[in-house]
């Protein structure tokens, strides 16, 4: 991870975009979202893992925020937190039921 001096940071904001699926560890998902980012201003920094990228912008970039069509602060891309919780819980009920169906039926 890159540490930074006080001098590093004057200027410049920073954040982290995630992605609960590991979607980082294709080349071309990274491209896409580095060209997208870039629209705001944002430059990728260091990719941490296949889930989390860390970029950063001048501070001067905000200006031209209102005229974005995506959300300059996004944090996550892809599946959401919530959305990837609902779909394990049903996977495992779906699991479950179809044991039980197998055990009641035999």
């Amino acid at each position: 991870m890159a540490t930074y001096k006080s001098d590093d940071l004057d200027g410049w904001e920073f954040k982290i975009v995630r992605s609960n699926t590991g979607k980082f560890r294709n080349y071309d998902a990274v491209n896409l979202l580095c060209q997208e980012e870039a629209q705001a201003g944002w430059e990728m920094v260091e990719k941490f893992d296949d889930q989390r990228i860390r970029f950063k912008r001048r501070v001067e970039k905000r200006s031209m925020d209102s005229h974005l069509q995506t959300d300059p602060y996004r944090t996550s891309v892809g599946m959401s937190e919530n959305r990837a919780v609902v779909i394990g819980l049903g996977l495992v009920i779906l699991l479950v039921g179809a044991g039980l169906l197998f055990f009641m039926i035999r």
